[in-house]
């Protein structure tokens, strides 16, 4: 039999983007359209209402934007995964999107297979860290220090609530070699990258990534991106 497919919700406040993906994934079969929304608010609803796999998510949205659409959609039980749309040239947002629990992000002149793909990675449970744009993007952002906040303790509007950086207790139960594996996630290396670049199986390699997971309290690997350059371990 084969698989049930990945139910997608599209949220963009432009028609025709939608419009365009949801033609894309029509002629897929293993991905199917459950829903568009056209705000950040609409979105938080659908979500709720439609519980679909994959949320594609605009960043730069009127009224509630995608941080914090994606900061409430991925919280609670059995939270959909959510793969921000946003383009890297001029989108100051995607960090704080990673870090409001995205699993990944699109850039919207991406080649259409690996717009799919990328849908495909994230329903199964795994994080979109691309070695060369993703990669980039978070080092960028993650060089930047948050701004610091009006008076009145507000963040600025389409920012994501500045996290505290990791303490260096935080990685205490870390073994030296987890620290020498979450280095080379925090790089963007892959499973099989980082068991060749330290000589071990790629089923080990898996394994120290699955240990990180549970020590470091980490959703997925964008996670542990993150936490690797709030750490210092990824320069």
């Amino acid at each position: 039999m084969s698989a049930a497919p990945v139910e997608v919700l599209l949220v963009d406040d432009q028609p025709l983007v939608r419009a365009g993906l949801r033609v894309l994934m029509a002629d897929s079969p293993d991905l199917v359209v459950v829903g568009e929304a056209g705000t950040g608010t609409e979105a938080v609803r659908l979500a709720r209402e439609l519980r679909p796999d994959v949320v594609v998510m605009d960043v730069r949205m009127p009224g509630m934007d995608g941080i914090e659409a994606t900061r409430i959609v991925t919280t609670g039980p059995d939270a959909p995964r959510v793969l921000v749309l946003t383009t890297f040239d001029d989108d100051e947002y995607v960090y704080g999107a990673l870090r409001s629990g995205a699993s990944g992000f699109l850039v919207k002149d991406m080649a259409v297979d690996d717009i799919l793909a990328a849908v495909r990675v994230v329903a199964a449970g795994d994080a979109l860290i691309a070695p060369g744009v993703t990669r980039r993007l978070i080092e960028e952002f993650a060089a930047r220090p948050e701004p610091a906040g009006p008076p009145s303790g507000r963040t600025r509007p389409g920012r994501a609530e500045p996290a505290a950086s990791v303490p260096p207790r935080a990685l205490a139960g870390v073994t030296a070699r987890e620290r020498e594996v979450l280095v080379l996630v925090g790089r963007g290396l892959s499973n099989g990258e980082i068991a060749e670049r330290l000589h071990i199986s790629a089923a080990t390699a898996k394994a120290h990534v699955a240990r990180l997971f549970t020590k470091l309290d980490a959703r997925d690997r964008v996670q542990l991106v993150i936490l690797a350059y709030e750490a210092g371990l990824a320069p």
